[in-house]
């Protein structure tokens, strides 16, 4: 199990680490709002983790073959969203009151991991090289694989975010926020093609 493990971490290190939609989200919000204000959205993103991969290993991946429609409308409707958080970090400034951008919440969290389909691809992979042949639906190690890519990603996550929350400290100015906010926005709209497209 520790070998396994090992190799398992080694295997998510520069899937977890890399720029990716759930990383920048997250280095976008503690830039924009602090690390603290991250916390709800890193907690619904990892719950909303654990149990995809967990029905994941659990078989749930083979209703997905069966409906690859269902896998574009996710891979689409993760694209919308992602474009749209980024719109609304392109609009910071201009709104105002009500409308003002807040910190991403638990269930913008959930979402993020729910509409990402290629999340799901990974997922696959990850069961497909690291359970055993005879273990599909043993619950052990499935629980297991599942609590270690879900815990490895909080922690890869979380470094994202205080990186985010670091850079908010150079762009304390209205105009330096605003810069920020452009960045981050366009970074996240970019995201979102690549998501579209690839």
């Amino acid at each position: 199990m520790l070998q396994t493990t090992a190799a398992l971490i080694l295997f998510l290190f520069p899937l977890a680490y890399s720029p990716g939609p759930g990383n920048l989200f997250f280095a976008a919000n503690a830039a924009r709002f602090g690390f603290a204000a991250t916390v709800p959205a890193n907690a619904g993103y990892h719950l909303a983790t654990w149990v995809v991969t967990a029905a994941i290993g659990f078989g749930f991946v083979t209703a997905l073959d069966r409906a690859p429609q269902l896998f574009a409308v996710l891979k689409t409707a993760g694209s919308l969203y992602v474009l749209w958080l980024a719109w609304k970090l392109l609009r910071a400034e201009v709104l105002k009151g009500a409308q003002a951008p807040q910190p991403a919440s638990f269930a913008s969290g959930a979402a993020l991991l729910v509409l990402n389909p290629k999340a799901y691809v990974i997922i696959a992979l990850m069961f497909s090289q690291f359970l055993e042949p005879d273990a599909p639906g043993t619950a052990a190690p499935v629980l297991w694989i599942t609590t270690v890519f879900t815990l490895n990603n909080l922690l890869a996550f979380t470094v994202w975010a205080l990186a985010g929350g670091s850079l908010a400290k150079l762009f304390r100015t209205s105009g330096g926020a605003r810069s920020l906010n452009v960045l981050f926005g366009v970074i996240l709209a970019g995201v979102a093609v690549w998501m579209l497209l690839s």
